[in-house]
């Protein structure tokens, strides 16, 4: 955001006192009037504002709003987060998260800061303020505090493990609704944590396909022999009526999570079946995971080859992994587990 130009690198040895205090103020300003009303102000103009949902070079939603020859993007909300965080100002949890609760958009720059920049917090203030928001009645409240928590451990170093272990420990005993869950299965399935495979097995029938695939990542470890338990619960998650719960399924049976790099003769008739699914990007996976094998098998030969031939090629050949055709709507399909496994299609 153009605020970063302004402010430079380390403003807080470098920008003075009073120069930080207007920048405050004036992102106060327009957050609090609201950016139509600060337009009015400005420019006097009475009639109509036009508003457009735009996408920033940060890959950040936003609104933007003209009126009387300006135009601004809402997003105030979110450069005073940025700067009170610049600038070592730190107001209560509550306060900050109010900023984005209008804006229920997990993608919206608003939500973003209010959600990344407590995720940067640590010690036992923001701790308090996040155990109290646990129950809260709001489900935003809940969902907003899943995100806070994502952050934190993303954002967690190497030397910070205690922190690790007491949020996942926080996260154990809080299961809400299926937005919620899903985020909260996620922070585990990044963590290792000893207890993931005994909290996904406790959510393979969850209503809400989200929290099925998440739990797909839970029962899986890369370079790790999986359970009979989550063996078991995984194929019978390849036929679950939802293409993108199977789509996951076809990832994790990927070689990448067994030991040895080999396909037990369960999984590769899994992945078999998933070739011929309804659903493209479910083919997509399943060929994937069969191609990246050392599976030489005969019947995975001549299928891999068909694919190959056909209607299906793999990232490392075709240079990109977006596809497109021109039927139907986009689907998006990702997962934060595998820096490569985002793909976009239509079908």
């Amino acid at each position: 955001m153009l605020v970063n130009v302004v402010i430079g690198d380390a403003p807080r040895l470098r920008v003075p006192d009073a120069f930080r205090r207007q920048l405050l103020d004036l992102a106060r300003q327009w957050y609090e009037g609201g950016v139509l009303e600060e337009l009015r102000r400005r420019t006097g103009a009475a009639g109509p504002a036009v508003k457009h949902r735009i996408d920033d070079a940060y890959g950040d939603t936003v609104d933007e709003v003209s009126l009387g020859g300006l135009t601004v993007r809402d997003g105030h909300g979110a450069i005073l987060t940025y700067l009170e965080w610049q600038f070592g100002v730190l107001p209560p949890l509550d306060e900050v998260m109010a900023r984005a609760l209008p804006r229920t958009e997990g993608g919206d720059s608003n939500w973003f800061a209010a959600a990344y920049y407590p995720g940067k917090r640590r010690g036992p203030r923001v701790w308090s303020e996040l155990t109290a928001l646990r129950q809260h009645p709001d489900p935003t409240h809940r969902r907003l505090l899943a995100s806070v928590l994502w952050h934190r451990a993303f954002l967690a170093p190497a030397d910070r493990a205690s922190d690790i272990a007491q949020d996942v420990g926080f996260l154990a005993a809080w299961a809400q609704d299926g937005h919620v869950l899903a985020t909260i299965l996620d922070v585990y399935n990044g963590r290792e944590h000893p207890g993931q495979e005994a909290i996904g097995l406790r959510y393979t029938n969850h209503p809400d396909p989200r929290v099925r695939s998440e739990v797909a990542f839970c029962l899986s470890r890369e370079r790790t022999a999986r359970s009979e338990a989550a063996t078991s619960a995984l194929l019978g998650m390849a036929v679950d009526p939802e293409p993108e719960v199977r789509a996951t399924v076809a990832q994790v049976f990927a070689s990448r999570f067994t030991p040895d790099n080999h396909l037990t003769p369960a999984i590769r008739d899994a992945l078999l079946l998933l070739l011929r699914d309804d659903a493209l990007w479910v083919r997509r996976r399943a060929a994937e995971s069969l191609a990246l094998s050392d599976d030489r098998t005969r019947c995975t030969r001549v299928r891999g080859t068909r694919w190959r031939r056909g209607r299906w090629r793999s990232p490392a050949t075709s240079g990109s992994p977006r596809w497109s055709t021109p039927r139907g709507p986009p689907v998006t399909i990702s997962s934060s587990h595998s820096p490569a496994s985002s793909w976009t299609t239509s079908v």
